[in-house]
This record gives structure tokens, C-alpha cells and sequence, in this order.
């Protein structure tokens, strides 16, 4: 059972009906088991107070108002003169985890490049 709920959702964003409450609800808990996938021991940090409940909460309705604000990932649309571009970042269509939304969890990100080191023929040995 996901941290968020289907009211948590209707707060951020409105009222839902029956059939959007039981699609949200199978999204926040697909949203957990990503969480989950990459926190095994969420419920764990939680109760240790390492990751605030709320803020996984928020980050599980935010990734499911991506989803239900553009459920088919529409970015623009034009219908004669009338037209409008929707931010991909704030509706992508997609559930998913921001960066942003991991660091909020504690998970830091990182980049960092191996470099291989190869003698070439010509060197001294």
C-alpha cells in the first residue's frame, strides 16, 4: 500500500471521481514499488526517521499528477486557431522520479567517468 493516497492526489490537484480514485490508487502503488526499487528499505528509513514520510507522500502524488494531467504525453496541441503547450516537466505522461524528488528522498545523484588507461606502442617501457 503506497504512503499517498488518492485524497492526497485530490488535493493537489481536484476533486476525482470513482473511476479516476481507482486508477490514481493503482498508480500510487506503482509509484511505491519504484521507490522501492531503488529504496528496498523505505518502510525502515521511515520508521528511523531517515526519510520524511511526507515528503515521500508528495513525491508519490507528484509523480501520479504527471500522469493523470497528461495521460497520453501530449506536449502541444493545435486545433485550428486555437492551440496550447503543456510543460513537459510539471505533466510528462510519464511516472516517473525527478532528480529533484530523489535528493528530497536523500538519494544523491552523481556523475563520474572511468578513464581507461592504455599503453600505446610507442610509449617506453
Amino acid at each position: 500500500m503506497a504512503y499517498a493516497t488518492a485524497s492526497d492526489v485530490a488535493s493537489r490537484f481536484r476533486v476525482l471521481d470513482a473511476d479516476e480514485t481507482t486508477i490514481v490508487n493503482t498508480r500510487l502503488a506503482d509509484a511505491e514499488r519504484i521507490l522501492k526499487a531503488r529504496i528496498p528499505d523505505l518502510d525502515a528509513q521511515i520508521v528511523a526517521g531517515t526519510i520524511d514520510q511526507d515528503n515521500v507522500k508528495m513525491v508519490e502524488a507528484d509523480m501520479v499528477l504527471r500522469l493523470i494531467r497528461n495521460p497520453d504525453g501530449y506536449t502541444t496541441e493545435t486545433d485550428g486557431n486555437y492551440s496550447y503547450t503543456i510543460s513537459a516537466q510539471v505533466a510528462s505522461g510519464v511516472l516517473e522520479v525527478l532528480g529533484r524528488e530523489w535528493a528530497l528522498l536523500g538519494i544523491r545523484g552523481g556523475v563520474y567517468s572511468i578513464k581507461p588507461y592504455m599503453r600505446m606502442p610507442w610509449e617506453a617501457r
